[in-house]
């Protein structure tokens, strides 16, 4: 028996991964948030699954759940919403897991903000303007920051900021991150991304607060802040320059190492 936990993507029931989807085929067992997991994920259960909407219970039920399935020998498909690598609750279930001697595997999902940066149609890196992307929050309730890592100390790097589960303080946000953007700073918000309800609002630091507060939403939204958000006189990479050697492409008029036909390759 294996505890399989599935990254479910950020919404869209079309955007979880093949290895998910048939795991969650194989599986007797579903758990699944189904406070923020699309049911229509569900309909890739077997017919006859188990099926645990997790959201109104707390950890030990949860573990009482894996123990039960353990018993059983029946493997338990685990759904969280977006990726398993942030802000998913798996540690804490894993380190359980670990001490009651029951396997699991992990499967990764969609995270929110790729999600967010497709529905804004737009790359989050761009050359010699951001070339780093912060996934970070603000302290909640379910748990505080760690002293260093704050808005104001990753907004001095001036990379692009994805900012999550804090829409609800976007007033906080704005105001500690204007003494380093500056107000002109393009600011994104993204509500539901990859929903059939998503909506996005553009503006900056100086006019993004207003904006939302004509239109707000209470949860499921992502903040993105930088340069790279509104970037259109770049200079572009060398990677695809005509005159830029690399192993899978060969110089003007001749081959290069192990370039294939064309000289073109992967980047």
């Amino acid at each position: 028996m294996t505890v399989h936990f599935i990254g479910a993507g950020p919404g869209a029931a079309d955007l979880i991964t093949l290895r998910g989807r048939d795991l969650l085929a194989a599986c007797p067992v579903c758990l699944y948030a189904g406070s923020i997991v699309p049911r229509a994920l569900l309909d890739h259960c077997p017919p006859d699954a188990r099926i645990v909407d997790t959201a109104p219970l707390d950890r030990d039920a949860i573990e009482a759940e894996y123990i039960r399935a353990h018993e059983a020998g029946q493997d338990v498909a685990r759904l969280h919403s977006g990726d398993l690598s942030v802000w998913s609750a798996v540690a804490e279930q894993t380190r359980r897991l670990r001490r009651l001697g029951i396997p699991y595997t992990l499967t990764p999902g969609v995270p929110a903000f790729a999600a967010a940066a497709a529905a804004l149609g737009q790359e989050l890196t761009v050359p010699e303007v951001a070339q780093s992307l912060v996934l970070t929050r603000i302290s909640g309730r379910a748990s505080a920051m760690p002293p260093g890592e704050t808005l104001e100390a990753f907004a001095r790097t001036g990379a692009t900021l994805a900012i999550h589960l804090a829409i609800h303080a976007l007033d906080s946000v704005v105001a500690r991150l204007l003494p380093f953007y500056g107000a002109a700073c393009p600011v994104a918000i993204v509500v539901r991304a990859s929903w059939p309800d998503e909506r996005i609002l553009r503006g900056t630091l100086a006019d993004i607060a207003a904006q939302f507060a004509a239109d707000p939403a209470e949860r499921t939204a992502l903040i993105l802040v930088g340069p790279s958000l509104a970037a259109e006189d770049f200079r572009e990479s060398a990677l695809y320059d005509p005159d830029y050697r690399r192993r899978f492409r060969g110089a003007p008029g001749g081959t290069y190492g192990d370039a294939g036909p064309g000289g073109e390759g992967p980047a």
